[in-house]
């Protein structure tokens, strides 16, 4: 991977402000830097590298065409560059390199921004068009690339870069907080949508594209794809399943293109699973594997993943760890920009390091479960939709109202179901995506007075957001429900943790699951029945495990990549945690109501979820000077 970054000023830029902005960056591209200045000093880009393809001069960035008209930094990998690039020679283009970068170039040369639509991998980047006199930025389909930008809104200056760190260096750009922001925070444990905890910061949403004008300030943002709707549900399971079977194993032998070691996490699960077998298939040694577990039983998946590596041959790396693994949190969180409250952000760095040791590169099984219906909260919101269609309302609200009766601790999660039964199926999915946080009537209490007059009557925005989204797709509700965690959950906590914990250390992870083909298949082809199956989840990806991986693998059981957070707060760590997060800033939280959740943890209710994203936040104020 690499770091980008671009800055348009119109007064003058200070090459020295851009060398210390792109240096901000060093852990995204350890191996070369650049920087290009325009001949007026008022446009700048630069680029950190991570040498992946073509390890020679010839790949450093910025990179422009031949005749300096346009100039690009490009963070990513297009695995097809070869094949659009053949094309391009056909059409008279010649190449000083062998490397996707200048691919690009030529492309956009040769389509305008219609090139996106010719591209197949994680990207974003970059152009400077000098005779149009517009940067044109564009991001992934599936998000796997992150970009952020800043208009200063009078068309004086404008920012692009990789890592919010980089744009926050130049001391002129505002740190206030973006309260909106705060809420979704603490609504779902991370920021979905276009906006950031500054107020001002943008993302560019995946599958977005982005033209600034120079000469007039102004932006244009449009979206350049989208999965489709179900439309053709003809084919039979068995016609899907292989059609799945070859999508998957084109998508892994294209990003195993690599001139520097590759490998893969394995956790065991059906996806990473599945991605080791498929390297197996072409690869021409054995694959390295890489697996993370811990001390307590009931969270460790090391044995299932050492029964794939055994069953394919794998190289295969393993690492315990514990509770003092907290201790990385004072710099893992700052590396985020943003409060980021998904605990497997800690797994994730110490597997991201530990592969870093002997690879630069590693595969993961990230989307399979938005993609294909893994998540177990689908199973919860299809017997919501069931009761709904056949019980009368009079006898649901009577159920829902029985949640009184069920002791107060330990029975928290049941209550919160039953009470849901008064809801439609899409209000109760969106309140169940913010359980493990806080919903509306939590964050009431949580924020302060000040916080909530702020807020206005806006408290319920994340919950509109998520909602509105659902109902962009009517028809099949778990086809509904897998495209809302693609557009929010997955580009903003899955691969945001992804992309920060293995950049951290310098590793590029692909995910051939989130490959275009396979995001149209299954939404295009695939319907819910077959996604979400009885009381099986992710059900069709599960029938090709079955058919690639051992018979002895439990593809069943309930998988994921969590820590044991809830009784790591209950013992060695409660009272460093306690007072980190009791020590916060008053004008934002209520401190008397985040004690009273700190008690009722210990008194047996699982607030574990809640305290973590509320340390973070402590932390993440600390770390960005916003403490007090």
């Amino acid at each position: 991977m690499c770091g980008i970054l671009g800055i348009f000023d119109n007064k003058r830029l200070n090459e020295g402000l851009l060398i210390q902005m792109r240096d901000t960056l060093v852990h995204r591209g350890p191996d070369d830097s650049g920087i290009w200045i325009s001949l007026d000093k008022r446009i700048g880009l630069a680029h950190r590298r991570l040498s992946i393809i073509d390890l020679s001069e010839a790949g450093r960035q910025p990179m422009s065409d031949d005749e300096g008209r346009i100039w690009l930094t490009f963070n990513g990998e297009v695995y097809n560059f070869a094949e659009i690039r053949e094309g391009l020679i056909d059409k008279g283009y010649k190449f000083k390199s062998h490397t996707d970068t200048e691919v690009i170039i030529n492309a956009y040369k040769e389509w305008g921004t219609e090139c996106l639509n010719k591209f197949n991998g994680m990207f974003a980047f970059g152009i400077y068009d000098d005779k149009k006199k517009i940067f044109f930025l564009a991001r992934d389909r599936t998000g796997k690339k992150p970009l952020y930008y800043l208009s200063d809104g009078t068309g004086s200056r404008f920012y692009f870069a990789s890592e919010i760190k980089a744009i926050l260096e130049d001391r002129r750009v505002s740190k206030e907080l973006d309260l909106k922001s705060l809420n979704c925070f603490f609504t779902y444990g991370y920021i979905p949508g276009e906006g950031s905890i500054f107020k001002g910061i943008m993302k560019l949403p995946p599958a977005n594209a982005l033209v600034y004008s120079i000469d007039t300030g102004q932006i244009k943002i449009w979206s350049y794809w989208d999965p489709p709707n179900l439309s053709d549900n003809s084919a039979s399971e068995a016609e899907l399943l292989e059609e799945l079977e070859v999508l998957l194993q084109d998508s892994v032998k294209m990003r195993m293109v690599s001139d520097v070691p590759l490998g893969a996490f394995l956790s065991g699960g059906v996806d990473s699973s599945l991605i080791v077998a498929m390297m197996s298939r072409v690869a021409d040694k054995p694959v390295k594997t890489f697996s993370i577990g811990f001390e307590d039983n009931a969270f460790n998946e090391l044995p299932y993943a050492r029964i794939v590596a055994n069953h394919f041959g794998t190289e295969h790396h393993e690492l315990i760890v514990k509770p003092d693994a907290f201790n990385i949190l004072p710099e893992l969180v700052p590396q985020f920009d943003e409060p980021f409250a998904d605990s497997s952000m800690i797994p994730t760095y110490y597997v991201s390091k530990a592969t870093r040791e002997y690879v630069t590169v590693a595969l993961s099984g990230d989307g399979g479960d938005e993609l294909f219906g893994g998540y177990r909260h689908y199973l919860a919101a299809l017997l919501h939709q069931r009761a709904s269609e056949y019980l009368p309302s009079f006898i649901r609200h009577l159920a829902a109202g029985a949640d009184s009766f069920l002791p107060e601790k330990g029975r928290a999660l049941a209550r919160r179901q039953l009470a849901k039964l008064r809801l439609s199926p899409n209000d109760a999915f969106v309140e169940r995506s913010s359980d493990p946080y806080f919903g509306i009537s939590s964050r009431s209490k949580l924020f302060s007075g000040e916080t909530l007059d702020s807020l206005s009557n806006g408290l319920d925005e994340p919950e509109l957001m998520l909602l509105a989204l659902l109902e962009k797709r009517r028809g099949d509700f778990v086809n509904s429900m897998t495209y809302a965690d693609m557009k929010t959950y997955l580009p903003d906590d899955v691969l945001v943790k992804v992309d920060r914990a293995s950049m951290m250390v310098s590793l590029e992870v692909r995910a051939p699951l989130l490959d275009y083909r396979i995001a149209d298949f299954s939404f295009g082809k695939v319907c819910g029945s077959l996604k979400v199956k009885r009381l099986t989840t992710k059900y069709l990806l599960k029938k090709l495990a079955k058919k690639i991986l051992p018979l002895e693998l439990d593809i069943n059981r309930k998988q994921g990549f969590a820590i044991p957070i809830s009784k790591w707060f209950r013992g060695p760590l409660k009272s460093d945690i306690n007072d980190i997060i009791l020590s916060g800033n008053d004008h934002i939280l209520d401190r008397k109501y985040i004690a009273r959740i700190i008690d009722e943890h210990g008194e047996g209710y699982d607030h574990s979820s809640r305290l973590f994203a509320l340390l973070v936040f402590c932390l993440w104020e600390r770390a960005y000077a916003l403490h007090g």
